[in-house]
């Protein structure tokens, strides 16, 4: 387990927070599985948890296990100051910012619409987490990419659908490290 989640008073903490028997979703990675197991071995109580590939991290293809010191001059031109690329800048082998936006968006729209009035607990990374912020705000991908996301935080994006002017989405919180 990643040092930076192997942090047992933030996982009781978790499973206090979170709702309990909400459908759970974790991306394929294992890092999302590790977080997800070690907040249900903190109490957390969860039916067994769909795994959806399409919140994995951003594809960077060829900059995979690259160090971050050195991102800036394989993006170059494309680098960007929140993020390690624009939005549209496909790295050698990898996806862009933009894809990785449309298939969180299509799984967020997939489990609302198949769970509704459910909560669902998602287990992702940053991009994926910036792209479901963005999507409950109607933001175009490139102006999600200056969202900070914290390991073990929080975010709180709820669906609430009816009458009225505005958007189905409102975010509760993000960011938030339970202690």
């Amino acid at each position: 387990m990643p040092a930076e989640i192997n942090a047992p008073q933030t996982f009781d903490a978790l499973a206090r927070l979170l709702p309990e028997n909400a459908i759970c979703v974790h991306s394929s990675l294992q890092r999302t599985k590790q977080t997800f197991d070690a907040i249900v071995l903190a109490g957390l109580s969860s039916p067994d948890p769909l795994v959806e590939p399409d919140l994995a991290e951003q594809n960077f293809g060829t900059w995979q296990g690259q160090l971050y010191t050195d991102i800036p001059a394989l993006a170059a031109p494309h680098h960007h100051r929140f993020w390690f690329t624009t939005v549209d800048h496909r790295p050698p082998g990898g996806e862009n910012y933009i894809d990785l936006s449309g298939r969180v968006v299509a799984v967020i729209e997939r489990l609302t619409k198949a769970h509704i009035g459910r909560d669902i607990i998602a287990v992702a990374h940053g991009g994926p987490i910036r792209a479901a912020l963005g999507h409950a705000l109607g933001l175009a991908p490139s102006d999600c990419l200056g969202f900070e996301t914290e390991n073990l935080s929080v975010t709180r994006i709820d669906h609430e659908p009816g009458p009225g002017v505005g958007r189905e989405w409102r975010i509760r919180y993000t960011n938030l490290v339970p202690k």
